[in-house]
């Protein structure tokens, strides 16, 4: 694989955290019953780091995503197949693409588990620091 497990379990983590949050269902200035920490505001960083972070990534990082992604969605059975065709149709920012994808944190699951690759201690390990 080209990218590390940690880095993976990192975005998966993250992904869970935004696909977690919900849009303003109150009008702005009243009073909310409930609990909104889940809550997407603009302030809300974990969007931003985790677009952040997909873009620090090297161009065979991005690549390997995509392709784990597509793996797990089950596009492809082969990882090679996979990243090199990842490789060969990027065209726009990879972030962007990934970040649109509604089941991203599963679809990275299910292909890091088709690929061997168990990654629940990391994410325990990634959910304890938060």
């Amino acid at each position: 694989m080209d990218i590390s497990p940690n880095k993976v379990a990192f975005v998966i983590v993250r992904a869970r955290e935004l696909g977690a949050k919900v849009g303003r269902w109150d009008r702005p200035g009243d009073e909310a019953d409930g609990d909104t920490i889940l809550e997407a505001r603009p302030s809300d960083g974990t969007g931003r780091e985790l677009q952040s972070f997909i873009c620090g990534l090297n161009e065979d990082e991005k690549a390997a995503l995509v392709a784990i992604t597509w793996i797990g969605r089950e596009t492809f059975d082969d990882y090679a197949e996979a990243f090199e065709t990842a490789k060969q149709e990027a065209t726009g920012p990879t972030e962007k693409y990934l970040l649109g994808i509604p089941l991203l944190a599963d679809y990275l699951e299910d292909g890091l588990e088709r690929l061997g690759v168990d990654t629940s201690e990391l994410e325990d390990e990634l959910y304890r620091k938060a």
